[in-house]
This record gives structure tokens, C-alpha cells and sequence, in this order.
């Protein structure tokens, strides 16, 4: 159960101060108010009441800064550390840090692992998935059958031929787009009027008129 209102008012004083010595950071009374209050149980009146008594005793220091107080912990009444005792708390560091990225990596293969897990298919999936494609195979040999069974292929000569024409067709359209360009530019030299509306008078439409264009050679 936790403590009442009241109880933990009472021991505000203790709890913050301990809590400013474990942390040994600058605090404003909001920040001690946010950080506290959950397991707590500390009102904001508790809180600012309890940093001002703390200060006053001098157990706790306080800075000023504008209109807002800054608490921390008295630095005098904090243990003296040796130079053996800093080397030891940087080699911890050091080992925790490498400690800390080596489980992040971890962390990101087995993220990628089940990824890579959740977005493949389930076995009713693929099974599913098979069936599709077993289909989709018989449909496409049934029509491959049945066109090596028809009797109306095309021949490798009459596949020429048709090439042949269609390059024939193609030079000839190329040929008379090439003269009817130059006549109508040769007429438009002294033609009082635009191009459009000479075309619109005459009565010629383009290619470009029906989105068609000319194949390659």
C-alpha cells in the first residue's frame, strides 16, 4: 500500500536529499517534483517546501538563475574519490559501454531476424501460393499446346516478307512527310496567316494531330 499524502510530506526532506546525493546533478524543484512524485508520492508544495528546508540547513546547495532555483548536492559532504578509485569507475565505464553496444547489435540482428521472419509466408500461405502457381502453369501449357498445334504459323519467309514491307511503307511515309514539310514551309513564307490556321483552311492533318509517330529505321 502506498504511503499517505501526509507520510510522505513528512519524509520529503530525507527522500530528496537522498535522491540529490545518488544523482549528484542540478535539479529544479520541478524536475525533483517530476521525477519523484510516482513512486513517492510527493505533492509540488512537498517538494518546494522540503528543497528550501534542505538548502537552509545546509545540507543541500541552491542557485538562483532568473526566477527559477536550482537544488544540488553539497559537494563537500560527498566522498572523496581516489585517483585508483576514478581509473576502476573508467574502466567499468568502458567495459559497461562495450557491453551496451554489443547487446544493441545483438538486438538489431534479432530485430532483422524476425522482420524477416513476420513478413515471410506461413506454410497455409505457401501452400495456398503453390496451388496458384500450379494454375497459372497449366493454363499457360494448355495454350502452349495448343499453339504448336495450330496449323497456321506464320513462316520464317513470310515473316520476312512482311518485315520488308513494313520497312518499304515506313521509308515511302518518311519521304512524303519530308516533301509535304518543305512545300507547306515554302507556302507559308508568304502566307499572311499562321501555320494552324493554314492547315485549318486547307484542310491537312498530322501525324501529331492523332498522337501517331513515325517508326524508327
Amino acid at each position: 500500500m502506498s504511503k499517505s499524502r501526509a507520510e510522505a510530506a513528512a519524509g520529503a526532506p530525507g527522500t530528496i536529499l537522498r535522491y540529490l546525493q545518488e544523482q549528484n546533478r542540478p535539479y529544479s524543484a520541478q524536475d525533483v517534483f517530476g521525477n519523484l512524485q510516482k513512486d513517492h508520492g510527493l505533492g509540488k508544495a512537498a517538494v518546494v517546501k522540503a528543497l528550501d528546508q534542505l538548502a537552509q540547513q545546509g545540507k543541500i546547495k541552491e542557485k538562483t538563475y532568473g526566477k527559477q532555483k536550482i537544488y544540488f548536492a553539497d559537494q563537500d559532504q560527498c566522498d572523496t574519490v581516489n585517483d585508483a578509485d576514478l581509473h576502476s569507475l573508467d574502466a567499468k565505464i568502458v567495459a559497461l559501454t562495450a557491453k551496451v553496444q554489443s547487446l544493441q547489435q545483438s538486438c538489431r540482428h534479432m530485430e532483422a531476424e524476425l522482420k524477416g521472419l513476420t513478413s515471410a509466408l506461413t506454410t497455409p500461405e505457401m501452400q495456398k501460393e503453390i496451388q496458384e502457381l500450379k494454375k497459372e502453369c497449366a493454363h499457360y501449357t494448355e495454350r502452349l499446346e495448343n499453339i504448336k498445334a495450330a496449323t497456321n504459323h506464320v513462316t520464317p519467309e513470310e515473316k520476312e516478307e512482311v518485315y520488308k514491307d513494313r520497312q518499304k511503307y515506313c521509308k515511302e511515309w518518311r519521304k512524303r512527310k519530308r516533301m509535304t514539310t518543305e512545300l507547306c514551309d515554302a507556302i507559308l513564307e508568304g502566307y499572311p496567316k499562321s501555320k494552324k490556321q493554314f492547315f485549318e483552311e486547307v484542310g491537312i492533318e498530322t501525324d501529331e494531330d492523332y498522337n501517331v509517330r513515325l517508326p524508327d529505321p
